[in-house]
């Protein structure tokens, strides 16, 4: 064990600085701690925020959301546009817009409205019910509602009774067929309608979203269909309804050439449609795409970016802006729709290590040496485990897999007995050990070799569940950053994989972040008797929940609330309570009452047989009733 770590050791290696900054760090204590306000000194421990959690009876695992950080996106981001804007001398506004589908919680939507209004901050519907949603919350006379996905007539004549409460509001046409609906339901209410156009740009994104664009993406219109919206609308004398132009080439670009390419077209795209009569057009919406950095690699990799906040407001601006003097076209106000940059930093999952599994004999001195009378396969390993040094690792590492297999063969016919077979299994975890002890920090090893840190790794069994919690670590290989919250001014020594209370093989984490490439194994810490070791999952405020299904059963955890009051002090401003066992039955049909009718008259049968007493059916029902209205998670 190093006795030298310190916490600027584990800064580094769990690359808090690269993903974490400004908000988290790590305290003398060596606990993790978020600092959530932009430009203060408050903070917030994290480990003592869960201990106290626990004395009021809320138990991991839990998301804690800071609303501090989503405040402080909200200007992070408003700031970023607003000084190239003054810097460019660029003559329109901005306003970011929330798409409701990146985290559709009541308490972060509201959060963000009441903060976002100080900084023009609009919603973004894709559904009849984010629809809805949008337009209760939005304040009137300076909200702006952009209306996205498959529309109806119903989802259109909502959208339009949200101009007559005052909200700003555009109907985005994401397909052509949209158009002589929208048209005819202005019509018949008398409402005239605010038209955006979704263009299918050949501009391609880079990551895993890419299919968002192009000629064959999900929604959009082509330029063909776009020349005829405006002459129908021509037609109609509803051209002057026309006022943004949407385009949307993925979530999570990871490249900044992406976005200029897109951001040319559109530009250009933009300025053709005035050119041709569509003089009202005065709004151009980039969509998403503005990438969170979840490795802190600062590369084009999936989970990372090589473009900061402000470059991607300086691009978005200046091409905007050049292209525009260009050709003679005023500046068109900008609305971005960054969902994932604004909420993905705010909320933290942490839970709690139940259990680790390790591989072979943890204690060297209890290897036994074989005897005259053992096979000679367990005396070939033995030798291979003996003879272990840094010359010839791959030699022993060969004979080891070569009695193992040996030994397999010999156990299926019979040859060895199951305590040999045992033996040779111990003894081929030593060797493998030893192997990755002697090569450790050598200039070069083979390939063999450097696949047993993860071939060794512990299983540390963990509450919480992949498939709820973090589902796109399982769905699409998402990479988030993993740590422990405490014990940080100690060396973590055990390369592990995490595993989840579901009974899937899928249900695990076994990539890692790294700046160079993907890590295979997480290093920890050994827990101690008698004492909890936490986890925390990091940038998980964008898609997740929403995402998150009910595998096994395992429910919605408790999500926390916290904001940093007067004096360094915490403030939970909300208890959102996880699901309960029933909660979660009912999504899939079962009644509590009658689950407990039927064990009930199961228990009574028994004790009319005679099987159990009074007092156990008792007990049992007890039980069974406690364990309905419970946590889905261990306790």
């Amino acid at each position: 064990m190093n006795q030298n770590w310190t916490i600027h050791d584990s800064l580094e290696h769990y690359l808090i600085g690269r993903w974490g900054q400004p908000y988290f760090s790590i305290n003398n204590k060596g606990n993790l701690i978020c600092q959530p306000k932009l430009n203060s000194t408050s903070t917030i421990d994290i480990k003592e925020l869960i201990d106290d959690l626990k004395k009021r009876g809320i138990k991991p695992p839990l998301l804690i959301r800071f609303n501090d950080i989503l405040n402080a996106q909200v200007k992070s981001l408003y700031q970023c546009f607003q000084k190239c804007i003054k810097d460019y001398k660029y003559n329109a506004t901005y306003r970011s817009v929330m798409p409701i589908k990146v985290n559709q919680q009541r308490h972060v939507v509201e959060q963000l409205v009441e903060h976002g209004q100080h900084f023009n901050l609009g919603l973004e519907a894709g559904s009849k019910p984010e629809l809805l949603v949008a337009m209760a919350l939005l304040k009137k006379d300076n909200g702006l509602l952009i209306c996205n996905g498959y529309k109806d007539e119903d989802y259109i004549e909502t959208a339009l009774h949200a101009e007559r409460l005052g909200i700003k509001t555009i109907l985005v046409l994401d397909r052509f067929a949209e158009l002589p609906m929208v048209i005819a339901v202005a019509k018949r209410l008398g409402i005239k309608p605010r038209i955006g156009l979704r263009a299918k740009l050949a501009a391609r994104g880079k990551g895993r979203w890419v299919e968002s664009s192009g000629d064959r993406s999900k929604f959009g219109l082509s330029i063909r269909e776009i020349t005829q919206t405006v002459e129908i609308l021509k037609a109609e004398g509803m051209v002057d309804c026309l006022n943004l132009l949407h385009f949307h080439i993925g979530s999570q670009i990871t490249t900044i050439r992406s976005i200029k390419n897109a951001m040319r077209e559109a530009a250009h795209l933009y300025c053709g449609l005035r050119s041709i009569g569509c003089t009202a057009l005065d709004h151009i919406d980039v969509g998403g795409g503005l990438a969170v950095d979840y490795d802190g690699s600062q590369t084009n990799f999936h989970s990372s970016m090589n473009y900061s906040m402000q470059e991607y407001a300086n691009d978005v601006v200046s091409v905007m802006q050049d292209i525009c003097d260009e050709i003679g076209e005023p500046h068109p106000h900008i609305i971005s729709e960054s969902g994932r940059a604004l909420v993905a930093h705010h909320a933290v999952l942490i839970f709690d290590v139940l259990g680790v599994n390790e591989l072979g004999v943890k204690d060297e001195a209890l290897i036994i040496k074989p005897t005259d009378d053992d096979h000679t396969v367990l005396h070939s390993m033995y030798e291979a485990y003996l003879n272990v040094s840094a010359k010839n690792a791959q030699e022993c590492f060969n004979d080891a897999v070569t009695a193992k297999e040996e030994s397999v063969a010999l156990f299926s016919h019979g040859v060895i007995d199951i305590e040999t077979r045992a033996q040779i299994d111990e003894l081929f975890w030593a060797t493998c050990k030893k192997i990755l002890k002697t090569t450790q920090g050598q200039n070069y090893v083979p390939e063999d070799l450097n696949k047993l840190t993860k071939m060794l790794s512990d299983t540390y069994y963990c509450n919480f569940s992949v498939f709820q919690s973090i589902p796109d670590a399982w769905a699409v290989g998402h990479l988030f950053p993993i740590m422990p919250i405490h014990r940080l001014n100690e060396a973590p020594t055990q390369e592990a994989i995490l595993a989840d209370l579901t009974c899937d093989s899928d249900g695990k984490i076994d990539q890692f972040i790294d700046l160079r490439d993907v890590k295979r194994t997480l290093r920890l810490h050994k827990p101690q008797e008698g004492e909890s070791y936490y986890l925390g999952a990091f940038l998980v405020g964008a898609y997740q929940e929403t995402l998150g299904d009910l595998h096994n059963l395992f429910g919605d955890t408790n999500a926390i609330h916290v904001s940093v009051g007067e004096g360094d002090r915490y403030l939970l401003e909300n208890v959102v309570v996880g699901d309960t066992v029933s909660e979660v039955l009912s999504y899939v049909e079962y009644d509590r009452l009658d689950l407990v009718r039927r064990v009930r008259d199961s228990a009574e049968l028994a004790v009319r047989r005679g099987e159990i007493s009074f007092e156990q059916s008792a007990e049992l029902m007890k039980r069974y009733e406690e364990g309905l209205l419970g946590y889905t998670y261990l306790v």
